[in-house]
């Protein structure tokens, strides 16, 4: 059998600051395009930040750098040393990048204003669109976009049972309820807000499993070896083989494993069609790890 092949970890590290550094930038677009010129914070304290340069005239930039840098410090002492250097990485970069754009680049003619009568809703869709595909992406490379992250990763080392959603989920109740007073006392901001973090969360969420969901299948049969070698011709999987005690009959019983690919299971139900004494249990799979894609050949 042929081990299926890896990309080289140092060839690994370089994609992954690549995406990182090209997410940063794409990041701090987003704000400048389409949040901070338009009344509502997005999610986190990048809302903060932007009620702060809404409120002082602050830059978002700078505020970024001065929440994040102890933030990254903090956690690189107390929680994973890569994930802060790299989520640092992505701080530097975002500030970095916005700071230009906001000071040394005429971004006028791009800007999306909501204030001189187009969608108010369009802003917070895109850019919460934008900003979860971001966050998906830099997730998926070991980083994240700071500020609650280090937080949340600091909750759940300590209380495992805790999530960094219970700490994103508190700072955006934050936000929502602060941008009402910052924005004059306007119902609109927060609905917008929450609006920003749904769309971010479900994109996010989409990214980091984009590819790895797949079908269990498990299959109680008289046929193992025929279902087998149908699953393996057809689909390029296999199966587990195990053997179980049916608790009405206490017979003796095979039941099958499988995981396919999402596409796949209309072809698994034409299978196990040929097979009427076959009964079939299929869940969902978050996520899959290793090689389940096909079955490896000599």
């Amino acid at each position: 059998m042929s081990e299926r092949k890896q990309m080289d970890p140092r060839l690994k590290t370089v994609v992954d600051y690549i995406v990182i550094l090209a997410m940063a930038a794409l990041m701090a677009l987003n704000y400048q395009i389409f949040i901070l010129h338009n009344a509502f914070a997005p999610s986190g304290v990048n809302g903060l930040a932007t009620m702060i340069q809404y409120l002082f005239d602050f830059s978002v930039g700078y505020f970024s750098l001065i929440m994040n840098i102890p933030l990254a410090i903090f956690c690189a002492i107390f929680v994973d040393k890569r994930f802060a250097l790299r989520t640092m990485v992505f701080t530097l970069v975002f500030s970095g990048i916005l700071l230009f754009l906001q000071n040394e680049v005429d971004m006028t003619p791009f800007i999306y204003h909501t204030d001189d009568g187009r969608s108010t809703l369009l802003a917070p869709v895109v850019s919460g669109t934008i900003n979860g595909f971001i966050y998906g992406m830099t997730i998926r490379h070991g980083a994240s976009t700071g500020g609650t992250d280090f937080i949340g990763e600091f909750v759940h080392k300590k209380h495992p049972s805790y999530s960094m959603t219970h700490v994103v989920f508190v700072a955006n109740v934050v936000v929502a309820s602060l941008s009402y007073f910052v924005y004059g006392y306007n119902i609109e901001p927060v609905a917008l807000c929450i609006i920003y973090a749904l769309l971010t969360t479900l994109v996010s969420d989409r990214c980091v499993h984009s590819g790895k969901q797949a079908w269990k299948v498990e299959m109680i049969t008289a046929h193992p070896e025929e279902v087998t070698r149908a699953v393996i011709q057809e689909l390029h999987h296999s199966t587990t083989i195990i053997q179980v005690e049916g608790g009405y009959s206490h017979q003796g019983k095979t039941m099958l494993v499988c995981v396919i690919n999402r596409h796949q299971i209309v072809r698994m139900e034409e299978i196990l069609s040929q097979f009427p004494d076959t009964f079939a249990c299929v869940s969902m799979v978050s996520e899959t790890v290793g090689n389940f894609r096909k079955v490896k050949r000599q």
